[in-house]
């Protein structure tokens, strides 16, 4: 059995998501904040007429802000049943990885702040931290980022103004 992923970088670590969750990957586009969201959410985009909550992985981690670069890309994926955006450094590929290459995450690096770890992959001399993307939110921030969904679908994108 094999495990397909969408690999993508972030500060200097590679991280991967099961194909399956991934919508689509788009260059950085740009973002519009939306006042009083939690601050790991950027604010909502619009891709191809669809109104999508943008969350910036870097933030939700608590690493240090990088740069947007010609790199940057926004990955939309699907959150428990809602398409939101990942700010990513860059996505390097879409990798097939044997399942006996997958291993759970030691106990020592999946307290409290890591329990959206959901195995470590082995490849080559490289480690990918795969996610398990239901757990990168807790509940709360779950219903926070569909409040910040609800407030840029319900809005008419004809009248806003600058």
């Amino acid at each position: 059995m094999e495990n397909q992923l969408v690999v993508f970088r972030l500060a200097q670590e590679y991280y991967g998501v099961d194909i399956a969750v991934v919508d689509g990957i788009v260059k950085m586009q740009p973002v519009t904040r939306v006042p009083g969201a939690p601050a790991f959410i950027e604010g909502i985009t619009n891709l191809r007429g669809e109104i999508l909550p943008v969350i910036d992985l870097r933030k939700r981690f608590g690493l240090p802000a990088g740069e947007v670069t010609r790199e940057t890309r926004i990955v939309n994926v699907m959150i428990d049943g809602m398409k939101v955006g990942l700010i990513v450094d860059g996505v390097s590929e879409v990798l097939r990885v044997a399942e006996e290459d997958v291993e759970p995450p030691s106990p020592l690096i999946t307290g409290i702040d890591a329990a959206f770890i959901a195995a470590i992959a082995k490849v080559g001399t490289r480690l990918i931290i795969l996610l398990d993307l239901s757990k990168v939110l807790s509940r709360a921030e779950q219903l926070e980022l569909h409040t910040v969904d609800q407030i840029g679908n319900d809005s008419d994108p004809t009248s806003a103004t600058a």
